[in-house]
């Protein structure tokens, strides 16, 4: 089994996190697939830009991003 870094981008509310994860990969079964850890950072990292807990966020995420909207 390999196992390789990425990065996840997770979007919510105004917010957005830059989340790294693992990625393992496996001949046997549903391969590429995330740890259950990794799948509740995820989670977390959501749940706390949803309810604008940024210091929270950034506890898991390598940025956080504020979004605004831009008129052409």
């Amino acid at each position: 089994m390999n196992t390789r870094k990425h990065t996840k981008f997770v979007h919510a509310a105004n917010y957005a996190a830059e989340v790294e994860i693992e990625i393992s990969d496996s001949e046997n079964g549903w391969a590429p697939y995330i740890s259950l850890d990794d799948a509740l950072k995820l989670d977390r990292v959501r749940e706390a830009l949803l309810s604008g807990d940024v210091a929270t966020a950034s506890t898991y995420a390598k940025k956080v991003y504020a979004l605004s909207t831009v008129a052409a």
